[in-house]
């Protein structure tokens, strides 16, 4: 080979090798230094915070998921100030910034630790409990700076009220001329309303109708006696809220008589079981009525869950996005949250928070309370006073991200199980 054939031959190689290092270094982790991160997208890291971790996010500002992901971030600005920095990028307005990370598809978020060294990255909407539960994984200590929330382990005051005067179920009041009650091997289950024997029949596992039925016994409205459950009628009406009211009568001559008086339906058992069965939790397949829940739409669908965090669990069940409308526990305002890729996309308000009720199980391990004793709030100061006249609730507040990624964590055998009567762990 002559001399400039071998150099043109040098030349060529000396490219594709300078090409593939290119190449290898846009497909490669990232570990620039902070300050090289800080610069591609126009500003320099302040001094205070060079020794810091960072989150950087690489997206762009038309990008649907994106934008789910602008609120997060900055409220993970405000709220882990001093912990590690939080930075996004449009990647479509610097397009050096795209090629430098190797950024292949939007949103991108990569963890960086306090030196620049990448340590995770991910592709797509991040959940801010996410985000929180990665940077713990990566050993980052964010203690100190996560509102603490309210907790509490033991009740303020006891329960004076005799537990035969408690429904098993709602944990209301029993009124003694809708009291019902379902005779067990072992002992009794004392239910305020035939309405609440329902949500318990629908929590039982391979419930038989015919064999579960023969053990209820409601109470006449007039003569304040127990009767068979299947023999009684019902005059079924409703409310200045909407909501059913039911009332037994042993003689259906005293429930047309009361239906002068009082306006509704007289039913027999099996239309009132089919009508109070019509309508099922998304989640846990419990019966409620719409008026007491939360109202949740999944694609085209518009559904109900039973209590704020078994609405959550629609998203789990049914491995899709969802819409939710909830009210505040207290005062009924309404809250609205939707989700993206099993997260918290959007929140309103902001500032609304959740109260995870638990109990202490026979075990000493701590157990949700049950489906009554869960709920949303617009702000803390309303979680407080809902507590307030609650003084033997025991629980602790979690942010509703959490509520939702503790039900995403659930097996389909767990979510099977969910909320049914000696099943659910």
């Amino acid at each position: 080979m002559n001399t400039p054939s071998k150099i043109l031959t040098v030349i060529v190689l000396a490219a594709a090798v300078a090409a593939a290092v290119a190449l290898k270094k846009s497909k490669a982790p990232v570990e620039a230094n902070l300050s090289t991160a800080t610069a591609v997208s126009g500003g320099a890291a302040p001094a205070a915070e060079a020794h810091l971790p960072k989150l950087l996010d690489l997206g762009a500002d038309k990008c649907i998921p994106c934008k789910a992901m602008a609120p997060i971030l900055e409220a993970l600005k405000k709220d882990y100030a001093g912990k590690f920095q939080v930075e996004f990028i449009d990647v479509w307005k610097n397009e050096g910034a795209g090629k430098q990370y190797g950024i292949e598809m939007i949103p991108t978020q990569i963890f960086f630790d306090a030196r620049g060294k990448e340590l995770f990255r991910h592709t797509g909407f991040y959940g801010r409990e996410d985000i929180l539960g990665k940077w713990k994984e990566l050993g980052v200590d964010l203690s100190g700076k996560q509102p603490a929330g309210i907790v509490r382990e033991t009740p303020i005051a006891a329960d004076p009220r005799p537990r035969e005067s408690v429904c098993f179920m709602c944990d209301e009041d029993i009124v003694p001329k809708t009291k019902a009650i379902v005779k067990g091997q072992a002992e009794q289950r004392v239910l305020c309303s035939p309405h609440c024997y329902f949500i318990y029949f629908s929590s039982i596992v391979g419930a038989d109708p015919k064999s579960e039925e023969a053990k209820v016994s409601v109470t006449d409205w007039v003569s304040g006696k127990l009767v068979a459950a299947t023999t009684a009628s019902y005059l079924y009406g409703m409310d200045a809220k909407g909501r059913p009211t039911i009332k037994a009568f042993a003689e259906k001559e005293a429930a047309t008589k009361e239906q002068q008086s009082s306006p509704g339906n007289l039913l027999a058992w099996d239309m009132l079981r089919s009508k109070e069965l019509a309508t099922r939790c998304a989640f846990c397949d419990r019966a409620v009525y719409p008026e007491d829940a939360c109202g949740v739409k999944f694609g085209t669908t518009h559904g109900h869950g039973c209590c704020t965090h078994c609405t959550m669990g629609v998203a789990a069940r049914l491995k899709q996005d969802i819409e939710v409308e909830a009210k505040d526990g207290l005062t009924g305002e309404p809250i609205r949250v939707k989700t993206l890729n099993g997260m918290i996309a959007s929140l309103e308000p902001a500032t609304a928070t959740a109260w995870f009720g638990q109990k202490k199980s026979p075990e000493g391990k701590w157990v949700s309370a049950g489906c009554f004793k869960q709920g949303f709030f617009v702000n803390e100061a309303n979680l407080q006073k809902w507590l307030d006249a609650r003084p033997a609730m025991t629980g602790r507040q979690i942010t509703i991200a959490q509520a939702l990624a503790d039900k995403m964590k659930l097996t389909p055998e767990q979510i099977a199980k969910a909320c049914k009567l000696g099943e659910c762990k």
